[in-house]
């Protein structure tokens, strides 16, 4: 206990010197400490005949049999329920890590049927399983949901956001524990949320300094292993130290990304341009059709015909020549290309012809 009280205070002293770091819990995450996905399937009820039209959801009935089957009520044959204000829901969710039975956990509905809207209805206790096949948690409760839907007799409609999908705050209890390997062994692994060699080394340096030598080790570019105690309280109070420890990342790589869509560019820090001399002119090409009528003179033969008339402008901007010197930096490429007077589509034209031609140095993504 006196040896982790040491490390402590040395983890202090190294948070008050490195105080313009991150976080190491903002640059890595725990292997084994993660949530889990959860879903189910169940029925809504209690719609303003908004539910699913059984004519065309055959599930939706099965569903609503099977459900009167487990208290003890079956329907005689040939009987075709309406259950207009009845809908086939799924639900899906997240079990945190460490979660115990009896918390709760949030969840979503969402329609796979053809009801119009969940609004006002309740959904019938439902098993959530995770992939294993387990059921993990037991979902029940009342729709908060903030889409809207009218239709009128006429056929129109207005529909805000999505009412075919609802949300019920800590509706579902947790039943079971997700498995979890952060108390199974003597080590700790630590995954870097971005791979990056000079982080992971400046990581286990900085650990190393604090707790000791060797007690954490590079696997690779996005993986750190740390020797850690085996009792929980330990090390619970170990990671606490570990966590709050602050590391001046490595710089991102040099990267150009482009949205083509939006017309988004974003330019990394370390982009830098070889020498090279740009210049970058639209040509507006404008056609447009005239009809002209031909008629004959009079007691000429002939007819009178329509006789098609084109004309063309070609119209072409005169933009100025702007040169990169070697080493640009980012500040120096949006100025010159500010002085052109170029939009967002000319820079991403300006930018891919530089990658071509070898004088971009940095990675070209287009999304």
């Amino acid at each position: 206990m006196l040896t982790l009280r040491f490390l402590l205070l040395g983890c202090l002293i190294s948070l008050g010197i490195l105080s313009h770091a991150e976080r190491l819990k903002d640059l890595a995450t725990i292997s084994g400490v993660r949530s889990n996905q959860l879903v189910g399937y169940g029925l809504v009820v209690g719609l303003d005949g908004t539910g699913d039209k059984t004519s065309q959801t055959n599930f939706t009935i099965q569903s609503f049999n099977s459900m009167l089957k487990q208290f003890g009520i079956n329907l005689p044959p040939g009987a075709d329920p309406k259950l207009k204000n009845i809908a086939a829901v799924a639900i899906h969710g997240e079990l945190p890590p460490f979660a115990k039975p009896g918390q709760t956990i949030d969840i979503t509905v969402s329609s796979i049927g053809n009801a119009k809207s969940l609004r006002g209805g309740s959904l019938l206790i439902t098993p959530l399983k995770g992939l294993d096949g387990r059921v993990y948690a037991i979902a029940q409760g009342n729709l908060v949901v903030g889409g809207l839907g009218v239709e009128g007799l006429d056929g129109s409609k207005i529909t805000i956001n999505v009412p075919s999908v609802g949300r019920i705050p800590n509706g579902a209890m947790v039943e079971r524990a997700a498995p979890s390997g952060f108390n199974h062994s003597n080590k700790i692994v630590l995954n870097l949320n971005r791979f990056d060699f000079t982080t992971a080394k400046r990581v286990t340096d900085t650990i190393n300094q604090v707790l000791g030598p060797d007690i954490a080790q590079a696997v690779d570019g996005g993986t750190i292993e740390i020797q850690a105690p085996l009792r929980s309280s330990q090390r619970v109070t170990y990671m606490s130290v570990l966590e709050n420890l602050e590391i001046a990342p490595g710089e991102a790589p040099a990267r150009v990304v482009i949205n083509s869509r939006t017309g988004t560019i974003v330019i990394g820090k370390n982009v830098r341009v070889s020498p090279a001399a740009v210049t970058h002119g639209n040509l507006v090409v404008s056609i447009s059709e005239n009809t002209e009528v031909s008629q004959p003179n009079e007691f000429g033969a002939g007819d009178t015909v329509q006789v098609p008339q084109s004309d063309i402008d070609v119209t072409q901007e005169k933009n100025k020549m702007f040169l990169f010197s070697p080493g640009v930096t980012l500040d120096e490429i949006v100025q010159a290309v500010n002085q052109v007077g170029a939009a967002p589509g000319d820079l991403m034209a300006i930018l891919e012809a530089l990658k071509q031609a070898g004088a971009l140095n940095a990675e070209l993504v287009v999304i």
